[in-house]
This record gives structure tokens, C-alpha cells and sequence, in this order.
């Protein structure tokens, strides 16, 4: 029997009875996911380490190096932070227009099932 539990969205809102949105187990681990790649390493008071900086590779000249670095940055900050929930498979990251876009390949690891995510992030001017 496979139970699945609730989670609070993010981010985080009221549902239409009032109470705590709530969420499946695959929308959170994509929540964990998108909450890593984009926030920012000193951000969070209690754990200043997490996070990976994304945001800020976005200003750095374009280029083949800055690409692979960014996918190596990303890959290590998940397998850091969540490998005991994803084993992550492929990373690639591409800024399109005014958009970041990371495309992450990962196998659950509690199911076994293989995902591919994408994730964008407006882009500063």
C-alpha cells in the first residue's frame, strides 16, 4: 500500500476552504528543486550555505565555460542537498531571451520513477 502525505505548497497560499494549500509528493519535490536552484547562498539565516547562486551566473558573459560551469554548480548543490530524495541524471542550462531555463533529469529515489523538470526564472535587465 502506498500512502501518499500532503505537503504545503509553495508558494505558500490559502486554498479555497481557507487553509494551507497542500500538494502532492511529486509537485513538492519539484518545489524542493526550484527552492535550491534560486535561492541564494546567505540567504536563509539558519542554513547560509544552502542554496546555488543561479541568479547571479545570469550577468557573467555568455559563454560555452559559463554554461558548463553553471550545470556543474547546479548538479553538485542537488546531490549536496537532496540526494537522499533525487539522483540526479542531466542538467542543462540555456538563458533564453530574458529567461533562465535549467532542465533537470533526475530518478526518484523512494519510487524509482525518472523525471525530466524545467525550470525558468525571469532574467534581470
Amino acid at each position: 500500500m502506498n500512502i501518499t502525505r500532503p505537503f504545503f505548497d509553495f508558494p505558500f497560499a490559502i486554498d479555497e476552504r481557507g487553509l494551507s494549500a497542500l500538494t502532492g509528493e511529486d509537485d513538492h519535490i519539484r518545489d524542493l528543486i526550484y527552492l535550491l536552484l534560486f535561492t541564494a547562498p546567505g540567504e536563509r539565516v539558519n542554513r547560509p550555505e544552502f542554496g546555488c547562486g543561479v541568479k547571479q551566473l545570469v550577468f557573467a558573459p555568455a559563454s560555452d565555460a559559463l554554461a558548463a560551469a553553471t550545470e556543474q554548480l547546479i548538479h553538485g548543490a542537488l546531490i549536496r542537498w537532496l540526494d537522499p530524495v533525487v539522483s540526479v541524471e542531466k542538467v542543462a542550462v540555456a538563458v533564453l531571451e530574458a529567461t533562465l531555463e535549467i532542465t533537470i533529469v533526475y530518478v526518484r529515489r523512494d519510487t524509482g520513477e525518472r523525471r525530466e523538470d524545467v525550470f525558468r526564472h525571469p532574467v534581470a535587465a
